[in-house]
């Protein structure tokens, strides 16, 4: 027999990735997120499927607030590069490219979907499973961390290039 799935628990997996996927997709920076702590918080001694599902959402509510933080800041000064270097519509959309794509945030990107991944499956799992595994839990908020501060990393990354270029 297979294991039934939680809806509660594909939603907010969901709702985690579609923050990630509009972070992409509006290159926001984190540069003024605060700083997130690089170590894994210790396994709670008992814990229940619900704190998976929490785990989640805290995740989620997390990355939308360095995205709704850090997006205006981002466009501002982008506007202010497409204006310095009186570029029209089209040759920013060709301009601005570097500034939101290249190797390095690629690598950014690749290591947000491995985490996003990772994630969705031990979430998924932990909510599942008959017994839950408060060390599953701890690992999973670990994850959890790693990816805003990937993300932090990512769009700080991306304001230090355009305050370079608005320097020059």
């Amino acid at each position: 027999m297979g294991r039934k799935m939680r809806p509660t628990g594909v939603v907010r997996v969901t709702k985690l990735g579609l923050v990630l996927a509009a972070a992409a997709i509006c290159t926001v920076s984190g540069r003024f997120a605060p700083a997130v702590a690089q170590e894994a918080p210790a396994a709670p001694a008992t814990c229940d499927k619900a704190e998976f599902e929490s785990a989640v959402d805290q995740a989620a509510e997390s990355l939308r607030d360095l995205n709704n933080k850090n997006r205006p800041a981002f466009q501002a000064k982008l506007r202010q590069l497409k204006e310095k270097r009186a570029w029209n519509d089209n040759q920013f959309l060709k301009e601005a490219e570097p500034f939101v794509k290249d190797e390095k945030i690629t690598v950014y990107d690749s290591k947000t979907s491995e985490l996003l991944a990772s994630i969705a499956s031990m979430g998924q799992e932990g909510a599942n499973a008959p017994e839950p595994n408060c060390t599953v839990l701890g690992e999973l908020r670990g994850l959890m961390q790693v990816l805003i501060g990937t993300q932090t990393d990512k769009w700080s990354y991306m304001f230090e290039k355009l305050d370079t270029e608005l320097a020059k």
